[in-house]
């Protein structure tokens, strides 16, 4: 599997999304260790929020460096798509669709990272195609 093939410049851009919101929390003001007991410790994850935020973070970090090196995308996807559907569910849904402008910490971005890492999964739409032709028959 070439590391450099159609679909480099969006892992890139995506590895270097993912690696910059996980290495910023990790590096900024204790982001993870507050995320995890300021926030999901209380929306009912406690005594685990801490280890649910570090696990996101690391999570996302190893896929970036997966998907930077075109393997395993298709695990690396399916594992941030779940990070990011939990992340609208928990999170970004309640403020809406927009992230800036219209509203603020909206679900716009999460929804078109999904659909980039869906892209990934699938490059050449097979998968996406064979999926469209059983919900059909």
């Amino acid at each position: 599997m070439k590391i450099f093939n159609s679909t480099f410049l969006l892992r890139l851009a995506v590895a270097i999304i993912f690696l910059s919101h996980s290495l910023h929390g990790i590096f900024t003001n204790n982001d993870v260790n507050d995320f995890g007991n300021l926030f999901l410790n209380k929306i009912g994850f406690a005594p685990f929020g801490v280890f649910i935020a570090w696990s996101v973070v690391l999570t996302q970090i190893i896929t970036a460096v997966l998907l930077l090196c075109n393997r395993f995308v298709k695990a690396a996807a399916l594992l941030n798509i779940g990070i990011l559907i939990t992340g609208i569910v928990l999170v970004h849904a309640r403020d809406g669709w927009f992230v800036v402008g219209g509203g603020r910490n909206g679900m716009e971005f999460s929804i078109l990272l999904i659909f980039v890492l869906l892209t990934l999964m699938y490059p050449d739409g097979t998968g996406v195609k064979t999926i469209a032709q059983r919900s059909v028959t």
